[in-house]
């Protein structure tokens, strides 16, 4: 079996899909971010507080190729900005993993992330207008990194078992 790893925006759906694949395949989630948390002590937002971005980055890099090296079989969930930093975009193209880039619309992310922005400090102060053009900008920015993966899978208007079907359908 290979490695399952799931990246996208925030709010595409990676963590949701991610406990739903696998609960039906029997395969551990790991959250990259949460991997991070416990391996520093610390919580993403503090790493950023006391070390600084460029800190944070060298860890998450750390972590995720620890994650792809061990032998165990997992559905791996990134960071929105993890294939950005530190050539992780590349490792997408392993021949030991399936990379999975969950793809939403401006608009669905939009709709998704306007409910709990308080949760999401990278959004929480900002008003409607100035969060449509952050997400619309940070997708442009990102695109070309999210397009490394091997697989894309549309999340727009799909519920969550229609998009872990689309999923499944590709590790047949």
């Amino acid at each position: 079996m290979k490695k399952i790893v799931l990246l996208g925006y925030m709010g595409c759906g990676k963590s949701t899909i991610a406990q739903n694949l696998s609960k039906i395949t029997n395969i551990p989630f790991l959250d990259l971010d949460v991997c991070v948390e416990k391996k520093a002590n610390l919580s993403i937002k503090e790493i950023f507080e006391r070390h600084g971005e460029i800190y944070f980055r060298k860890l998450e890099h750390e972590m995720f190729l620890e994650l792809l090296q061990s032998s165990e079989d997992s559905i791996i969930g990134l960071g929105g900005g993890t294939p950005c930093y530190a050539n992780n975009h590349l490792l997408l193209q392993r021949e030991d993993i399936v990379s999975v880039y969950l793809k939403a619309s401006i608009e669905t992310l939009y709709n998704r992330l306007v409910h709990n922005k308080s949760k999401r400090p990278l959004i929480a102060n900002m008003d409607e207008e100035e969060m449509k053009e952050f997400i619309a900008k940070h997708l442009f920015d990102r695109s070309f990194y999210y397009n490394h993966a091997q697989h894309k899978v549309v999340v727009d208007n799909r519920t969550i078992d229609e998009t872990v079907q689309d999923i499944l359908a590709l590790l047949a």
